[in-house]
């Protein structure tokens, strides 16, 4: 396949601490020159966080699909309003960021949007169930987030003429739990029937291939992620944590590394403090590529590290840790000499 990134290179997954965006934006372009990606700030409030935020495209492809809070989240409201021009407003300013950290800029840059499952079993309909509920609304919303990708990625072409390469990442921590029928009903007495693996692929494909031109994958945080059906569908990468992951995940990991596709490593603690040892940081994707048996060249230039998770709920201190940490394991794996400090330490 067609290298996407540098051998190793380090990213974020997404969010960020605290509420400016250009702060933010020049952390990730100071921490990760090589993959920059656009910020996420929840601690702005509603419409900042993931589901608001892909709210807000979807309302910019048709305002039947915008949202509104609820006591318990988001609902669709068959309108967009307030709620959805805050989002909006959010989303336009960690772009302005982006673009004024990413001036001459000519490497790859990574949005963020969440998947049709996700949204499904996040979003309620009126009638208080989740959207998961409805078939018929399922796929409306997986078409109508192709249609939101293919307007996002030509946002970000222009705002960063230089980039090599514009990296979609569809976030889908919720995909698990809907194949495996463990979203619960409005009544909280019964669970949603499980979704076949097939129809779930299905559906998430729309997304993947909305823009032919634009690089999609999906990013799954949740415990045995489905890398298969990922794969599948098209992800073209596969973005997930790697510490303490077991034997089902290794092998899917080793097919997926084999047959040529990408890997976003999550290998660096979204949370903690202190000092992080470039030993440590770089401890679980260096024992997934020993135990595959991939950890040449050509696997390098297939992977790229990132924190477990979005950085949302680290301090600002530990945020650039992390950051610093992911580049630190990128310097560990390519076995650079000469760019690390006596101790081997990050902080």
């Amino acid at each position: 396949m067609t290298m996407l990134w540098g051998p190793a290179v380090a990213t974020g997954v997404g969010s960020m601490p605290g509420d400016n965006a250009l702060e933010a934006a020049r952390i990730v372009a100071g921490e990760l020159p090589e993959f920059v990606h656009v910020v996420e700030l929840p601690a702005r409030g509603p419409g900042a966080d993931m589901v608001g935020r892909t709210g807000a495209l979807l309302a910019g492809v048709d305002a039947g699909l915008g949202l509104e809070t609820t006591p318990d989240g988001w609902r669709f409201a068959g309108a967009s309003g307030r709620q959805m021009r805050r989002a909006a407003s959010f989303m336009n300013e960690d772009l302005d960021a982006l673009e004024e950290t990413a001036q001459r800029y000519d490497g790859p840059v990574k949005a963020q949007m969440v998947g049709p499952w996700t949204m499904a079993a996040a979003v309620e309909l009126r009638s208080g169930e989740r959207a998961l509920s409805d078939p018929g609304a399922v796929a409306e919303i997986a078409d109508a987030l192709g249609t939101a990708l293919v307007g996002h990625v030509a946002d970000l072409r222009r705002r960063v003429p230089g980039a090599s390469a514009i990296v979609v990442q569809i976030d889908e921590p919720g995909l698990p739990a809907v194949l495996e029928g463990r979203i619960d009903t409005a009544s909280g007495l019964s669970r949603y029937a499980p979704v076949d693996p097939q129809v779930a692929g299905r559906l998430l494909g729309r997304v993947l291939s909305a823009d032919p031109d634009a690089v999609t994958g999906v990013h799954c945080c949740a415990d045995r992620p489905p890398v298969g059906l990922l794969r599948e569908a098209g992800a073209a990468f596969v973005s997930l944590d790697v510490i303490g992951i077991g034997d089902e995940t290794d092998q899917a990991l080793g097919q997926l590394l084999e047959a040529g596709d990408a890997l976003i490593a999550g290998t660096v603690p979204s949370t903690g403090t202190g000092r992080l040892s470039d030993t440590a940081a770089s401890a679980a994707v260096r024992s997934l590529l020993d135990r595959l048996g991939l950890n040449d060249p050509r696997t390098l230039a297939r992977v790229a590290v990132s924190p477990t998770c979005g950085l949302a709920g680290a301090s600002p201190s530990w945020a650039r840790t992390a950051l610093a940490g992911c580049t630190a394991v990128g310097r560990v794996l390519r076995q650079d000499e000469g760019e690390e400090g006596p101790d081997g330490d990050r902080g």
